[in-house]
């Protein structure tokens, strides 16, 4: 009873501060979710309005997928050295622009560079986490504090996709596609407002030069490897020049990290990668990614499926489709705002165990149980929790695990492992989805051994690593250190 009060108190300075460290960062998620949530319930009329099948879809996820992994680590880096809030205000106007290029692209590779370009807003949480952790500098509970904060951002990001996919859902069985498609970059527009008059810039910037020769080098890498999993899906498994260009693109990575490990001031110091407090979050991410980032796109073409045509799906409305993505994504919400209590009650490792543990249930589930609605929905809902405290716990984590110069890198690395899974598992599913096509009838929809390839990637790659998080990572692993110990250099 005499530690009573002592927490007391620091709850309150706690969540006090929270309030003024998060301020409208909040508002920032809701725009990111809104962007991630409104386009899923049209995504097979942007299909048809650009006169493509549904296995195309996924390029728009590769592609968009593939320039996250490019400009998060300049990014995030550029955030540690001229400012977070700087680096959020140039990627939002990106963003703002390509967004409100998309009504207006009538061909399907003018739709792809735009839907490409608009894949910048993935940095965004990184930065505001960076952001966060720097004016926390001072504060006890300073990991508990960013946990919280990572945790209301997220549940703020969610809120907004659960409001765009309703939204979208609801516009694109009423209205013409065009119209539809200005809303998110107007609301992008004021996202940008909201950062230049509301958001305080970090207390401290590193300056310094960008390593332009190792971005050259990781860009190559990841253009090459991603652009193989491209020729994969083009040419199917059996394509030399696709393996090559992948091999390639991985043995460009040595080269990469020798410079990195020669040069004072890094783009990114690989050394993270051999951390023990950073290497199981990057590891969980890239794993994570393969469901959270790359299933996207085939749960919306499979629920708008017509099983009168195709012999399975829901064959459902936009609207419709948009209540299956609400579900999953109020649970996702409700899993970033545990995922604080969990891991305060047991452990940080074994709560993203056990969340990672929830979406490999919630996908395998789509085995046995896929042909109705409340299947799906009761499916979404325990990948869902799982998927939300992932989300919230991971960046969190890297933060806490990485040196203080090194913040904004650690954070948007585990966006980018993360997105490197999910174009993995994108490129995976565009050539199951599209493998058998023409045995659909019209020619649209995607085979439906595809969807349990998409499945089954998604549970197991959530499977492994629930198992490598309880049996591999060590016990006091995603925990406070004392801050000699914290820099891996």
């Amino acid at each position: 009873m005499t530690r009573g009060a002592p927490d007391a108190g620091m709850r309150r300075v706690t969540l006090g501060a929270l309030a003024g460290v998060v301020g409208f960062l909040a508002f920032v998620e809701f725009t990111s979710g809104f962007l991630q949530g409104y386009y899923t319930p049209m995504l097979s009329d942007i299909a048809r309005h650009l006169g493509v099948p549904d296995a195309d879809v996924n390029w728009l996820e590769g592609s968009q997928l593939m320039l996250s992994a490019l400009v998060v680590p300049a990014l995030a880096k550029l955030g540690d050295m001229v400012g977070h809030k700087r680096i959020l205000l140039w990627s939002t106007a990106i963003t703002a622009a390509a967004s409100l290029a998309l009504p207006f692209a009538s061909t399907f590779p003018l739709f792809l560079a735009a839907w490409t370009l608009q894949g910048v807003y993935v940095v965004w949480l990184p930065l505001e986490i960076a952001l966060i952790w720097s004016r926390t500098r001072s504060r006890e509970g300073r990991s508990l504090l960013t946990a919280r904060a990572a945790g209301i951002l997220v549940a703020a990001l969610e809120l907004g996709a659960i409001s765009g996919a309703l939204i979208g859902g609801q516009l694109v069985d009423f209205l013409p596609l065009v119209p539809v498609l200005v809303v998110p970059g107007v609301l992008v527009a004021l996202c940008f407002a909201v950062i230049a008059f509301g958001v305080q810039e970090s207390p401290e910037q590193l300056g310094g030069r960008l390593d332009v020769v190792g971005l050259t080098l990781i860009s190559c890498a990841l253009i090459a490897f991603t652009g193989g999993l491209s020729l994969l899906r083009l040419g199917g498994v059996g394509s030399p020049w696709a393996w090559a260009t992948i091999a390639l693109g991985l043995l460009l990575v040595i080269p990469f990290a020798r410079w990195e490990l020669r040069h004072p001031d890094p783009l990114i110091d690989v050394r993270l990668f051999r951390s023990p407090a950073l290497a199981p979050v990057f590891v969980t991410a890239a794993l994570f990614g393969m469901s959270v980032l790359g299933a996207q796109a085939p749960l919306s073409t499979f629920v708008r499926t017509d099983p009168a045509v195709a012999g399975f799906g829901l064959g459902i409305g936009g609207f419709a489709t948009s209540l299956v993505i609400g579900v999953y994504l109020v649970f996702m919400v409700v899993g970033a705002l545990l995922s604080p209590f969990v891991a305060r009650v047991t452990s940080p490792r074994l709560a993203l165990a056990g969340a990672a543990l929830l979406v490999a249930v919630g996908y395998l589930l789509f085995f046995p149980f896929h042909a109705s609605y409340a299947q799906m929905l009761t499916n979404m809902a325990i990948a869902g929790i799982g998927s939300g405290a992932l989300v919230a716990a991971l960046p969190a984590a890297a933060a806490a695990g990485a040196p203080e110069r090194l913040t904004g890198v650690a954070t948007g690395l585990t966006n980018s492992t993360k997105t490197v899974g999910g174009a993995i598992a994108s490129a995976i599913f565009g050539i199951a989805l599209a493998h058998g096509i023409g045995e659909a009838a019209g020619g649209t929809a995607g085979s439906f051994a595809g969807y349990l390839v998409v499945w089954g990637v998604c549970g197991a790659s959530a499977l492994l690593a629930a198992v490598l998080l309880l049996f591999v990572v060590p016990k006091t692993a995603f925990q406070d250190r004392e801050p000699a110990a914290v820099d891996p250099a």
